[in-house]
């Protein structure tokens, strides 16, 4: 299925995906309210095997077939401290 991404202009990280060939049109107004007013990303080719970030593509074209959209959610603090690379600052080290 061929799928555009928007992002909200109100809270980061926070994506919208519908179908490309419906678009917004048949968005419910108070989605529409909730997200702002959605910013272009990307249009992509999704699969039920194409890998995503943070959503399991089945769940999202299931939810693009019954409801015509899917949220993507931005990650928990949780997540976000889970995914941040600390440097080796080998403070056990002796000095050479």
């Amino acid at each position: 299925m061929q799928v555009s991404a928007y992002r909200s202009p109100k809270t980061e990280e926070l994506y919208l995906f519908v179908p490309a060939d419906s678009g917004l049109d048949d968005l419910p107004d108070e989605l529409l309210v909730f997200f702002g007013e959605p910013q272009h990303v990307i249009d992509f080719e999704l699969t039920p095997e194409r890998k995503m970030p943070r959503a399991d593509a089945r769940e999202v074209l299931a939810s693009l077939e019954s409801k015509g959209y899917y949220i993507q959610t931005p990650p928990a603090e949780k997540e976000k401290v889970a995914d941040i690379h600390m440097p080796d600052l080998a403070f056990d080290r002796a000095p050479d």
